[in-house]
């Protein structure tokens, strides 16, 4: 089983998930998978396949609405990855400094 971090890169990986990702996050009242696939190059049935992955790796959430099943990005979906990025950049900014500072040390000159 993935851990949650891989299942968000994994689902954002697809440019077709990550448009429709970044769609439900303009939509407040959400959007159906007939309404995505309206601006989509993809069937009905595709979006509803991309919408499962989306909804398993937690960046989704469907929603009855009478008989629509409306999906809505969720707020927090995300912040698994950014956290993990952010660790990652943090630590490369530190490598790239003490590189610098070595390169600046008299000793290799």
């Amino acid at each position: 089983m993935k851990d949650a971090i891989s299942e968000v890169f994994s689902a954002l990986a697809d440019d077709t998930r990550r448009g429709i990702y970044e769609e439900l996050l303009t939509r407040v009242s959400g959007l159906t998978a007939t309404e995505l696939s309206e601006s989509a190059s993809v069937s009905r049935q595709a979006i509803v396949k991309h919408l499962q992955v989306l909804e398993r790796s937690g960046l989704a959430e469907p929603r009855r609405d009478g008989r629509e099943v409306r999906y809505f990005a969720r707020a927090h979906g995300t912040d698994g990855a950014s956290r993990w990025l952010i660790d990652h950049g943090a630590a490369w900014d530190r490598r790239i400094g003490a590189l610098e500072k070595k390169s600046r040390s008299p000793r290799l000159r």
